[in-house]
């Protein structure tokens, strides 16, 4: 399966994206963020995902620039993912934000562009937009984030282009094994946010057992868990420590003992909004 930190699964276009990346959600623009990214290029990451909301796209893209002339890499080595914010999401309003991102980051085309949340009403038009873009050569793939599986199944009634990604909360309270199977039988790849549980899972006793059992933490056998599920992941970190710690997962494999320890934690538990109920 995932060998290293630079293993990618194929989307349904053929795009490669990397299994593992960093997120910056809720860590603000400057220093501490500009290195963060930083740290992960230079220590093996070549994936970052970031959003219009999280209102830090310029020093990503700072970030990204100056990583990429001191590691020696080249853009296309990154794959850099933005999203679509609830107030911009229409066909004009969605093309005029994606090129603010872009400008904001400093950069000529997103690998991944998703719509943040299914705002009832709203996705369609946004989707067309993203379709419309996707088309014209402006990003390498699209996708969505935080919708279930009635929200998938209603956007692509009318879409032409199916979504590439579904990037949802997802961790050992919350495995949403239904929606899982749903992404996976349509050939749409899930991408966790929030993998830890915003770090509320770090000192669970099963996962504890099972982080001794390899000698690794618990957060590393979460993430583990992930990507042996075929979920692509991107813990946040600003730490370097932190940063190089989350990605020393390729060097052990957990038995499916382990991962059904683990799946049998679920209580449909969540940190973040309800995709079904939230007002914003």
């Amino acid at each position: 399966m995932t060998q290293n930190l630079q293993s990618t699964t194929t989307l349904h276009n053929g795009v490669r994206m990397p299994w593992f990346g960093i997120g910056v959600f809720k860590v603000e623009e400057g220093s501490e963020l500009v290195n963060a990214v930083k740290a992960a290029v230079k220590h093996g990451y070549r994936s970052i995902d970031t959003a219009a909301i999280y209102a830090n796209e310029n020093s990503v893209g700072q970030a990204i620039q100056e990583a990429l002339s001191e590691n020696n890499l080249s853009r296309e080595d990154l794959f850099v993912t933005s999203k679509v914010w609830n107030a911009d999401l229409g066909y004009e309003e969605t093309r005029a934000a994606y090129e603010a991102s872009l400008d904001k980051l400093g950069l000529d085309y997103l690998d991944l562009y998703l719509i943040h949340w299914p705002v009832q009403g709203k996705y369609k038009e946004a989707w067309r937009a993203l379709e419309s873009l996707y088309k014209e050569g402006r990003i390498k793939a699209i996708g969505v984030s935080n919708f279930q599986i009635h929200h998938l199944e209603d956007l692509m009634k009318d879409a032409e282009i199916k979504p590439m990604v579904n990037q949802v909360e997802f961790h050992p309270q919350l495995t949403q094994a239904e929606l899982l199977q749903f992404c996976q039988k349509n050939n749409i790849q899930m991408e966790a946010w929030s993998p830890l549980m915003q770090g509320q899972l770090l000192d669970h006793p099963v996962l504890q057992d099972i982080a001794n059992k390899y000698g690794k933490s618990v957060a590393q056998v979460i993430l583990r868990w992930d990507v042996q599920q075929g979920v692509v992941t991107i813990p946040k970190s600003t730490k370097a420590h932190r940063i190089v710690e989350n990605a020393d997962i390729f060097d052990f494999e957990l038995t499916r003992e382990d991962m059904d320890q683990i799946q049998a934690l679920n209580a449909n538990l969540r940190v973040g909004p309800d995709p079904d109920n939230f007002d914003f």
